[in-house]
């Protein structure tokens, strides 16, 4: 008789729980937390237990029903922004083992259309095919609203001991923000940057403007304690779109308009204002989603010779880069954790989100 060990590090499927608590989306509106199996990670797969998971807008339309290529109800986990500690590892898994406190990137492409080739992963030709590779935790395969969650080694991030589970859960949003900076050029040493929006995005946006040597970061919103937050969390200036004109003090503040003004609230309003706040020959990025088609002036765009760019997600490598600027403490995401629930509260932690019961900032499910 022959038994079957695991490598030095490594479990065997035996070795991995059977069934697991996870919260599983029967349709819209209608989330539930039961048993359902572990998945056995494959040849190049992480399964990481999961230590905390993160909710934002995006999981709101998720549980309404409003968001493409998820998985069949009944079956289907979300969550999108998790972290945790390795449990175990496919057989060429060597990136990363069992006990290595993890983030990860949502995104995963499949590594073999002309987007991902140029690295353009988000923007992945085949998103949403599962069979071709690709993978979008939390939205296109199950996630991180569960005990254990199983991802790719590619997207799968090593911390070290010194950034805690609420600073990894938003290390996905800073990659957010890192990534259109990238986009844009990388490059903001002495600029003026303008951010609308003190949600989550925008403060670790904030945060990495700072450290890449901006000049002055303006944060623009409508929520005292968010932009209160942003003042700690390094903006020089901070603007109240309900009590001041925004547009004229932004210009005062800069001296006739902003070098970049990245767009995060998702608000209709104010891709308008980002035309009107850039300088000319600036830069706007926009890396919200909105409610509905919006409509802004870009023939005043043309005319100003203003570079446009989007970006959707957390591409480019740039969560690898947020996780070295968490470990330098130039990071900060703790701070942003405002609310905690249990698994078997999500409905309730969803609730919290959508009506911004209590102020909420970041809400998470911690296990």
């Amino acid at each position: 008789m022959t038994t079957t060990s695991a490598a030095p590090g490594r479990r065997t499927d035996e070795q991995i729980p059977d069934t697991m608590r996870a919260a599983v989306l029967f349709g819209p509106g209608d989330i539930r937390v039961v048993d359902k199996p572990v998945p056995r990670p494959g040849p190049d797969e992480v399964l990481v237990k999961v230590a905390m998971c993160g909710m934002c807008g995006t999981d709101l339309k998720i549980y309404d029903g409003h968001f493409p290529g998820t998985p069949p109800y009944g079956e289907y986990t979300p969550g999108h922004e998790w972290t945790g500690t390795v449990f175990a590892v496919g057989e060429t898994v060597d990136e990363v083992a069992p006990g290595d406190r993890v983030c990860i990137e949502a995104h995963h492409g499949c590594g073999r259309c002309d987007n991902c080739l140029v690295g353009l992963y988000t923007a992945c030709l085949n998103y949403g095919n599962r069979a071709k590779g690709h993978r979008a935790s939390g939205m296109t395969t199950d996630g991180g609203f569960a005990q254990y969650a199983l991802h790719n080694v590619a997207s799968v991030y090593k911390m070290p001991e010194s950034v805690s589970f609420k600073d990894a859960v938003l290390i996905t949003t800073a990659g957010t923000g890192l990534y259109g900076l990238d986009a844009t050029g990388g490059y903001v040493a002495g600029d003026n940057v303008v951010i609308f929006g003190p949600g989550p995005v925008g403060l670790m946006t904030v945060q990495a403007c700072k450290q890449l040597g901006a000049r002055n970061v303006i944060l623009v919103g409508t929520r005292p304690s968010r932009l209160e937050m942003g003042r700690r969390l390094g903006a020089d200036h901070v603007v109240n779109s309900r009590e001041a004109d925004v547009v004229e003090t932004v210009r005062k503040l800069t001296g006739g308009g902003a070098d970049l003004v990245i767009e995060t609230s998702g608000a209709t309003v104010t891709p308008q204002q980002c035309v009107e706040t850039v300088r000319r020959g600036g830069k706007i990025l926009f890396v919200a989603f909105y409610p509905e088609p919006v409509t802004f002036d870009l023939t005043a765009a043309v005319r100003n010779d203003v570079t446009m760019y989007t970006t959707r997600g957390e591409g480019g490598n740039n969560v690898k880069r947020a996780v070295a600027l968490a470990e330098m403490g130039r990071l900060r995401g703790e701070e942003l954790v405002t609310h905690e629930f249990p698994l078997d509260d999500i409905a309730e932690a969803l609730r919290v989100v959508r009506e911004r019961d209590g102020d909420p900032l970041k809400v998470v499910i911690a296990f």
